[in-house]
């Protein structure tokens, strides 16, 4: 039997996604999946999230992002290399990215 690894990812989600919960939606879609990490707005209109977690767990994520919460539309999922510190637990909403 073998033992699955975590795995990090990022992403850069872009469309309309500031101002209509996007965050708060990423946060509990994330907890529901069982990953750990976080999300924040960046200046250029975007929302970047970083997520640990299992495989399967985050292609059910990256594919979830692309739907969005009711408000959102977005237009654009790119995976980013992720090296950012994944804090334990709880998934968290950072300030906006400088």
């Amino acid at each position: 039997m073998s033992r699955e690894e975590l795995l990090q990812r990022g992403y850069r989600i872009s469309g309309r996604v500031q101002g209509v919960f996007f965050r708060v939606w990423t946060r509990e879609m994330a907890e529901e999946l069982g990953l750990r990490g976080t999300v924040r707005n960046r200046p250029d209109g975007s929302v970047e999230a970083h997520v640990l977690g299992f495989r399967e767990a985050l292609a059910r994520f990256e594919a979830r992002l692309w739907d969005g919460p009711p408000a959102a539309r977005v237009e654009g999922v790119v995976e980013l290399e992720s090296r950012e510190p994944i804090p334990p637990a709880p998934f968290r909403i950072l300030s906006s990215a400088p």
